[in-house]
């Protein structure tokens, strides 16, 4: 059965949006961390919603959500913030007006990528199917100034989590596309709250909004949140980690209840 959370049609009458990271962050954590987070989420709707914010693609968040093991969201920021999508009926549905300009300026640019890093040392093109990005896993050999060859193309480069290559079209990333869905919605900023632990989730904690940067997250991360005054460093990794910022931020009139 597919365990969604309720949908109301008023998406902007909320106590709070959690728009959270995959692996690491809303994965992540104890199992007794990630139940109570669970649990709590499930409890608080519909008034509490959910925005998954990964690099993942479409077939793995559907085919994460019909395990049934973790509440389905509402919507989905995918594929590193080039993916903008309503979650229903178990499947990624993309909001065609949202993706229109991220399209635009990848048009032209997947098979100049291609072409242009083939047969780099030390990297290796991932299987995941790919939309408006290209994402690699990088090994030994790989030298990061060996994606000189991409200069000149309209296009941005993130490495994190020591292993990952992401090219995305020039000014998409997680965090503006998360701002973009928050505005089509009409949530309230000032009840977000965003979560990750690597430099692929920086651009969300630049945004803005509150933010928990979880335990255990990617060193370069910590350092270049450091300065933002609304991304609060966990001592919790995980789930635990966006327990403890809800809390610390005072974000919901019924915060969960942490067991000690």
């Amino acid at each position: 059965m597919q365990n969604t959370l309720t949908s109301s049609k008023t998406v902007a009458t909320c106590d709070m949006v959690l728009a959270t990271d995959l692996d690491g962050t809303f994965l992540g954590g104890t199992a007794e961390t990630r139940k109570t987070l669970y649990d709590w989420l499930r409890a608080q709707s519909p008034r509490t919603r959910l925005i998954f914010v990964t690099g993942r693609d479409p077939g793995f968040i559907s085919e994460l959500c019909a395990k049934g093991d973790v509440p389905a969201p509402e919507y989905v920021i995918g594929d590193v913030g080039t993916t903008i999508a309503r979650f229903t009926g178990g499947r990624v549905q993309p909001i065609v007006e949202l993706e229109a300009p991220i399209a635009d300026l990848w048009r032209g640019h997947g098979e100049t990528v291609r072409e242009r890093l083939q047969g780099i040392a030390g990297l290796k093109l991932q299987t995941a199917p790919f939309r408006y990005r290209l994402s690699y896993e990088y090994g030994a050999g790989f030298d990061p100034d060996s994606l000189g060859v991409l200069q000149g193309l309209n296009v941005d480069i993130l490495i994190s989590h020591g292993c990952f290559v992401d090219i995305l079209p020039k000014g998409i990333s997680k965090g503006p596309s998360l701002l973009r869905l928050i505005a089509h919605l009409g949530l309230p900023a000032d009840r977000v709250l965003v979560a990750g632990d690597t430099l692929n989730d920086l651009s969300m904690f630049q945004t803005g909004l509150h933010g928990a940067v979880v335990g255990g997250a990617e060193s370069e991360l910590l350092a270049a949140t450091r300065g933002l005054s609304r991304a609060h460093h966990c001592a919790e990794p995980g789930a635990g980690g966006i327990l403890e910022a809800i809390s610390a931020f005072g974000l919901h009139p019924n915060p969960p209840k942490v067991t000690p």
